[in-house]
């Protein structure tokens, strides 16, 4: 007997490997040679957009298309096991992909009659040949063709959101020898909803585009030009304007001026709010170029708005448009070389400054003292800009259109480009592509930090910015720990204005404001200069001070405080604001001494424990 069961026992055995082997392992190996087929297929379309042609991308999907049918055919031979929670998220994973995959063929159908008007090559070239007014022109009178289909490719892209979101990450294992398995799932996981809610919230402005580009109604704009290197609350100071109209694609700038200009035309202005009286260097009023005093650029377009609508030249406009010296940076570096007023204007690095040509030549047109009057010597950004926008749609759009997109919407997410429309339904969608320039609202820790250079030349230019934010548990509480570092390694400028210097590098007086957690305590401020002030504003507790940097010298300040008891180290997470315009800056984030971020704080960064 006792031999009959070790039998039947030792067959079962042998029964079970073979079914292990045949109808798991075996389909297996089959499953995952098709799905490296199918992956090195979908690497080669990073290639293809590469290259701007929109029927090499669609040869590519096709291709893609016909290997993922293989691979999911292949995936039936487990469907037995879905009852195993893994092989239920695989199988969710499967149609999500159907899903994408038939948004990317509709996108394709949808663009492929109007490519070359957004910058793919195909074969017929009547777009190119047009005069650079009608391929604009073109271009908008046809978007609405083009976006018939975003419902139903928005609708494939949150279906498949929603299939990815059922898969729970926490059963899978952190390692699998040394291989990393839940960070990657959950990283995954977490890029691909986070991408696929942006298309889903970018629906409404997408559909809103014809409009905003004067379809069937004109649309008038304020182009607002912020000097980063005066760094400012919202990105720099408010240097010079442009009014330009739009009307079914064609643009005609109808104002272009500086920012003095549209001061002086205002009969009254209203004393200057406190924290200009306390901080700026003998400005007693309140003027439309300090009126971006707000860290959050919709509450600063109401000041600068409260102002404007006392000029007497003023137009009623249908948004704003904020750009930086980085937005002429960038076109200049993809146009080449521009010439205006007889001035040539580059992107090469200029010695005199470390600095881009452009910015040096702009500072040097506008703020070195000469003998004689300028005329509209800020008007000069105006004219730069004209030029630069006549250039990009004078030339072949396969040609420079992709990467001018590309570029465009990198600065828009480094807060280099900054929007706001007085169409809510418009501005709302832009508030959630975080394109608006918003103080965001964040239920775990949060941190801006924002400066404002009141009268220290244009020292921006040569101030770097380091944050080190370290949290630790004390009591039932966390207590936090932000050291911000300025190091400014130029020597001065000549500052002498009767012997006609230009005045770039000079000691920096700078305005900070910290926002952090509503609730949070201050414990600490060391390094203000000024008594430190602490408020509530945005739905943030902030803490103010005020320091000098001086050429060749290093600041900083280290503030300890308290965050809220709601917030719990074991489950913490922080929301670091980037300040728009500011370049280069560099964020460390700490959890009891372990660190979960370390690098460039160029757009906004959440972190996690």
């Amino acid at each position: 007997m006792f031999k009959k069961i070790i039998l039947v026992f030792f067959v079962l055995i042998i029964v079970l490997v073979g079914l292990g082997y045949f109808k798991v392992y075996q389909p297996y190996l089959k499953i995952k040679a098709k799905g490296q087929i199918l992956m090195a297929s979908s690497q080669q379309l990073k290639a293809v957009f590469k290259k701007n042609n929109i029927d090499l991308i669609k040869k590519q999907i096709d291709e893609i298309t016909s290997k993922y049918k293989e691979f999911k055919k292949e995936t039936q031979s487990i469907a037995w096991l879905e009852f195993v929670p893994q092989v239920k998220d695989f199988q969710n994973g499967i149609i999500a992909g159907d899903y994408l995959l038939k948004a990317a063929k509709d996108t394709v159908v949808a663009i492929a009659p109007y490519a070359d008007l957004i910058g793919f090559k195909k074969g017929e070239a009547s777009f190119v040949e047009k005069s650079a007014e009608d391929r604009l022109q073109t271009a908008v009178l046809t978007l609405d063709k083009m976006l018939q289909k975003i419902d139903i490719i928005s609708e494939d892209i949150k279906n498949a959101e929603d299939r990815i979101n059922t898969i729970d990450t926490n059963r899978y294992p952190e390692k699998i020898g040394k291989t990393v398995v839940r960070e990657r799932l959950v990283n995954a996981k977490e890029q691909f909803t986070g991408l696929a809610s942006m298309f889903v919230e970018a629906k409404p402005f997408l559909k809103k585009l014809p409009v905003i580009l004067g379809k069937d109604k004109e649309q008038i704009y304020l182009l607002l030009f912020q000097n980063d290197k005066e760094k400012r609350a919202t990105g720099g100071f408010l240097t010079a304007y442009a009014i330009f109209r739009i009307k079914d694609g064609k643009m005609r700038i109808e104002r272009s001026n500086d920012i003095y200009s549209l001061d002086a035309s205002i009969a009254n202005h209203p004393a200057a709010p406190d924290d200009i009286l306390t901080y700026h260097k003998g400005v007693s009023q309140f003027y439309i170029r300090d009126s971006n005093l707000s860290p959050d650029f919709a509450e600063s377009v109401k000041l600068f708005d409260s102002l404007y609508q006392k000029s007497n030249i003023k137009i009623e406009y249908d948004g704003i448009i904020a750009i930086d010296t980085k937005i002429l940076v960038d076109m200049l570096s993809i146009f080449g070389d521009t010439e205006v007023r007889g001035i040539r204007f580059s992107a090469d690095i200029d010695k005199r400054c470390n600095c881009p040509q452009v910015i040096y030549k702009l500072l040097d047109e506008i703020d070195r003292p000469v003998g004689y009057v300028k005329e509209d010597r800020k008007g000069i950004l105006g004219d730069l800009m004209y030029a630069l926008f006549y250039k990009a749609i004078g030339f072949s759009p396969s040609k420079y259109w992709g990467t001018l997109a590309q570029t465009m919407l990198r600065n828009l997410e480094e807060k280099h480009i900054l929007l706001n429309f007085t169409d809510s339904e418009v501005q709302k969608s832009i508030e959630k592509l975080n394109y608006a320039g918003r103080i965001k609202e964040y239920n775990n820790d949060y941190l801006h930090v924002n400066n404002v250079n009141f009268a220290g030349a244009k020292s921006n230019l040569f101030v770097t910015e380091s944050l080190i934010s370290k949290a630790k548990t004390q009591g039932d509480s966390i207590e936090k720990e932000l050291t911000v570092e300025f190091r400014n390694p130029y020597s001065a400028s000549d500052c002498n204005l009767e012997r006609g210097g230009l005045c770039l590098n000079a000691q920096l007086r700078n305005w900070i404001r910290v926002y952090v957690p509503r609730g949070s305590t201050l414990i600490d401020f060391q390094g203000s200069e000024m008594k430190v002030k602490t408020y509530e504003e945005l739905g943030k507790t902030v803490f103010g001070g005020f320091l000098k940097v001086n050429p060749e010298g290093i600041a900083k300040v280290i503030i300890k405080y308290r965050l809220p008891k709601a917030i719990k180290l074991d489950k913490y997470s922080i929301l670091v604001q980037k300040q728009p315009g500011a370049q280069k800056g560099k964020l460390k984030v700490e959890i009891d001494g372990k660190t979960i971020y370390d690098g460039l704080l160029e757009k906004d960064i959440e972190a996690k424990k």
